[in-house]
């Protein structure tokens, strides 16, 4: 059993003991903490909270105990049922609310499940209030109201219909070219709530042959539901065949998008945040902000559009901050994650849709020819499963003193640039691992990188 505690929320297995997995009193004692932390912090009058929730199969008996306790500390709950991540952002802001819990463990497998936490804008928590809930759960520090003083239940299931409203309101946004190429999309949605809301949203944007694969929202994945080359193996058969022009892939809750190209080829998630601010700048110029992990791609695109491109700590609040901070009019992650200030301050794999197919559309080109219109590098993920023996820290700062002469940045990890290439180490905030993301021309010469790094760590650990 695992239960991992981070700033980005409170991940971890189903069942086991208190402590050790996400057990229905953990659910309780960090569903508490954080209401606690809303209460002291807020400055809306609001007394309400909204929850949504994924498909996955442990979703209702968490979404059950998370009302009830926020109930229990005196906060109304709008309950917007099964939601994306992005539709819960936004429900936050429309319903004013003081804050929201998404309960999602994102890409991890059916066993898991996770809480993730806004604040009022329908925004994740930074690192100072996600520690303070941390420590508030630690030392049990809450108190439940009395009887008279309990919240009540309220359940609002327009919110994927009025997330669709808004991502079509969108200026860039042109359902009249897409409704105009006659495109057929394949979604693979691995029985989540993207089953729900992608072909929705397709149809609206006026996508009339629409091939459903895993849309079911069962929660019974039917592959493991990370959006990677090795787990789309049955959208990209199906694209092989020349049945669609474009395939779209989303994770579980929604927020990362993995496009297919027509003859069956990954475009690569990375290149996802690529298109589509290649798309956004030629119409809108401005700053661009990505991850320390994502691809050099987005930078050479910023730059061909003569704007200016910064990079963020890895986590989706850490890019919205330096995204406010620039003024930047498009960022995101490699992971597929598009940010879009003109939608909301979030990931949303429902703009990227909207955005991408745009693109598309107004291109008239295939998407592998698009893809070949911007600059070729290839990333390496890899990971090192971490022993309670393994000091990160001295590892990571041996070898930031080993590449010294390289040009280094140490804001989240280390991350190490050489001229033609680049290595990024750091630690999972939701997994018991070390990432190694590599980036080079081709993927020998990044899978080269990445092999040499492992080679170091491997000496000082022997």
């Amino acid at each position: 059993m695992s239960l991992i505690k981070s700033i980005s929320g409170i991940r971890g297995t189903i069942g086991g003991v208190p402590g050790d997995g996400l057990s229905p009193l953990d659910i309780v004692k960090f569903t508490a903490a954080y209401a606690t932390f809303i209460r002291k912090n807020m400055s809306r009058t609001s007394n309400v909270i909204v929850v949504g929730r994924d498909a996955r199969l442990s979703g209702e008996m968490v979404s059950g105990i998370v009302v009830s306790t926020l109930c229990g500390m005196g906060f109304d709950v709008v309950n917007i049922g099964l939601a994306s991540t992005p539709t819960t952002e936004i429900a936050v802001v429309e319903e004013k609310a003081c804050g929201g819990i998404i309960i999602t463990a994102s890409h991890n497998p059916k066993q898991w499940n996770a809480l993730k936490l806004l604040n009022e804008n329908g925004e994740f928590l930074n690192d100072v209030q996600g520690k303070e809930v941390l420590r508030i759960a630690a030392a049990d520090a809450y108190s439940f109201v009395e009887v008279d003083d309990l919240g009540h239940e309220f359940a609002n299931t327009t919110y994927n219909r009025r997330h669709i409203e808004q991502v079509l309101a969108l200026k860039l946004v042109d359902t009249e070219a897409i409704a105009a190429a006659n495109f057929t999309v394949a979604v693979d949605a691995v029985n989540s709530v993207g089953g729900v809301v992608i072909p929705q949203l397709l149809r609206a944007l006026g996508v009339k042959n629409v091939i459903e694969l895993n849309c079911e929202a069962t929660g019974k994945f039917a592959h493991t539901p990370e959006p990677i080359p090795e787990n789309l193996t049955q959208i990209s058969d199906l694209m092989k065949d020349g049945k669609a022009d474009v395939g779209f892939v989303v994770d579980p809750d929604v927020d990362r998008l993995a496009i297919v190209m027509e003859n069956g080829e990954m475009f690569v998630e990375e290149y996802t945040l690529v298109s589509i601010a290649d798309y956004v700048l030629s119409h809108t110029p401005g700053a661009t902000v990505s991850n320390l992990s994502s691809s050099r791609a987005l930078r050479d695109v910023t730059e061909r559009h003569g704007c200016k491109y910064s990079a963020s700590a890895v986590g989706e609040v850490n890019v919205t901050t330096k995204m406010k901070e620039t003024g930047a009019v498009i960022g995101g992650e490699g992971n597929g994650g598009v940010i879009y200030p003109e939608a909301h301050y979030g990931r949303d794999a429902l703009v990227g849709v909207a955005l991408f197919l745009t693109l598309l559309a107004k291109s008239g080109k295939k998407v592998s020819e698009l893809k070949k219109t911007y600059p070729a590098y290839a990333i390496a993920k890899n990971k090192i499963e971490l022993t309670p023996d393994i000091d990160v820290d001295a590892i990571l700062a041996e070898v930031k003193k080993k590449y010294s002469s390289e040009t280094i940045t140490d804001i989240d990890g280390v991350k190490i640039d050489f001229a033609d290439s680049w290595v990024h180490l750091r630690k999972s905030n939701t997994e018991p691992i070390i990432r190694i993301y590599s980036e080079a021309a081709t993927m020998e010469a990044a899978d080269a990188l990445a092999e040499q790094i492992k080679g170091v760590i491997a000496s000082m650990t022997a």
